[in-house]
């Protein structure tokens, strides 16, 4: 295995690796938590179509010529809440767990979230895994949730990080 990279996503390999890992990570994911009908709708087209779509604010994990993860952040989407920052999504490739990917590319995000005073991240709520990944990594749990349909109801839980 060659040594992993933290960059910014640039190249249109990137762009489709990061389709790949954003599909094969929800497939891997969330299998058990959704709507298995949802799931089998998030194909890996419409995970590189909307990387295409959204290219800003993207961090990768390289693995050699192949993207393992990804990081997408930016300003809290929701609400107009002066200094506040979000993580949207993080997924590194079950393959790859466990190597401290996720925390190198939290770190990342984090230094260009460095302007906002607090960061949120939304967690699916039966994540065991990303839960505790976040609480420590020093989110806490902000006793907000909701619920959002994929397929069905899925509870999510929100996450503040204060910086």
């Amino acid at each position: 295995m060659d040594e992993i990279i933290i960059k910014k996503m640039e190249t249109d390999s990137e762009i489709r690796g990061k389709g790949y890992v954003h599909y094969k990570s929800w497939q891997e994911t969330y299998r058990g938590m959704m709507d298995d009908g949802y799931l089998d709708r998030v194909t890996e087209e419409k995970c590189i179509e909307m990387a295409y779509r959204w290219q800003d604010n993207i961090i990768i994990a390289k693995d050699g010529d192949n993207v393992v993860g990804f990081v997408a952040y930016g300003p809290f989407r929701e609400r107009e809440i002066k200094g506040l920052g979000e993580i949207y999504a993080l997924y590194v490739l079950k393959s790859h767990m466990g190597m401290g990917l996720g925390k190198r590319l939290l770190d990342a995000a984090i230094e260009k979230l460095a302007a906002f005073d607090r960061i949120i991240v939304e967690v699916v709520s039966q994540n065991s895994h990303a839960r505790g990944f976040y609480e420590h990594y020093g989110f806490t749990f902000d006793g907000k949730e909701r619920s959002l349909t994929f397929g069905t109801p899925t509870s999510i839980a929100e996450y503040q990080l204060h910086l």
